[in-house]
């Protein structure tokens, strides 16, 4: 199945895709979230996601209990400050368009899923927190518009119905390996897991949404097949934010771009010698070499002869235990390579 956002395919001839995620790192601000994309847009970024929060339709009284791990505030306090109004985000997404980049987001409630619909965004982004959501998921699937989705928190065989509802609807689909800890300590990443994912969904493209602070975890997952980087952005780490710690600035995206295309560059092929290494070859590799002098009719023997460089003999080392016991048929020199007339 073909999965492509807008104009931006994804697959293994494309350059892996490297999301920035603008997330709530703008704390609510229009024109902070427009700098901070505006950097991103600067920094190579083709597309650009958000988080579409419409507090009391996504959370219940509790939220305002509920505490983050890496915060103070409740989870409501912390959404309620960082959501954005539906003429702010359609003045976002308006101005990353207006860039000629793609913008994407990831809705909590069908409130807004319909926020998303009018504004007719390319694709969805699914969260960790609602991949078993499946009242959310069928009511996005609706819209038949390409899924990524993240995996953080689960068991493999707990993915199962979600994406096997997706593919029954044959929704193009994107799944993220995902570390919900803020920041992700790199030795909890699990990126091992993309492997795991990669023989599993064959069906589907794997991606990586990543939580670490800075950018091991993306060139691991990418060496491991991922074709999907997604990872917050800010332009700052002077900045305050809810995800400024696991986010990557301006200079850290350029160089995520930069490696992504050098590192799917030097994945192809397969374990064999290539034509151009035979100039190496030549001079690294041994040939029969004889360790002193050798009279006619010697018979050859680890004490007269032995493997040296450079390997363009007659007699390499494969050969070498082949012509022990071989008779000489004209005296040798000390120290040069064995020909094929020498011996009998």
């Amino acid at each position: 199945m073909i999965f492509q956002i807008g104009n931006r395919k994804i697959n293994s001839k494309e350059n892996p895709l490297i999301i920035a995620e603008i997330g709530i790192n703008h704390n609510g601000n229009i024109d902070l979230a427009i700098e901070i994309a505006d950097s991103a847009i600067k920094s190579g970024a083709e597309i650009l996601k958000h988080q579409t929060h419409i507090p009391d339709e996504e959370m219940s009284v509790e939220a305002k209990k509920t505490i983050p791990g890496n915060s103070k505030k409740s989870i409501y306090n912390i959404i309620k400050s960082c959501a954005l109004s539906e003429s702010d985000e359609r003045k976002l997404m308006n101005y990353i368009k207006s860039k000629k980049k793609i913008f994407i987001s990831t809705p909590f409630s069908k409130a807004a899923v319909d926020r998303l619909i009018k504004f007719d965004i390319p694709a969805f982004k699914i969260g960790s927190g609602e991949w078993n959501n499946l009242e959310l998921i069928k009511y996005i699937c609706k819209f038949k518009k390409p899924i990524i989705m993240s995996t953080g928190m689960s068991y493999l065989n707990q993915l199962i119905p979600t994406i096997n509802y997706i593919n029954k609807k044959k929704i193009p689909l994107a799944l993220m390996h995902c570390t919900n800890l803020y920041p992700t300590p790199l030795e909890k990443s699990r990126l091992n897991s993309i492997t795991q994912m990669l023989k599993i969904f064959k069906k589907n493209i794997i991606g990586y949404s990543d939580h670490t602070v800075g950018l091991y975890g993306c060139f691991t997952a990418l060496s491991l097949g991922a074709l999907i980087i997604e990872k917050h952005y800010i332009d700052s780490h002077s900045r305050k934010g809810p995800d400024v710690s696991c986010s990557m600035d301006k200079n850290q995206l350029k160089e995520l771009i930069r490696a992504s295309k050098l590192i799917k560059a030097s994945l192809p092929g397969k374990k064999e010698p290539l034509k151009e290494e035979r100039v190496t070859m030549n001079f690294a590799f041994s040939s029969v070499v004889s360790k002193r002098s050798i009279m006619i009719g010697e018979t050859l023997t680890r004490k007269n002869i032995c493997l040296k460089r450079p390997g363009n003999g007659h007699f390499n080392s494969k050969d070498f235990l082949k012509i022990l016991g071989k008779k000489t048929r004209k005296n040798i020199k000390k120290n040069v390579q064995i020909k094929k007339n020498d011996i009998s």
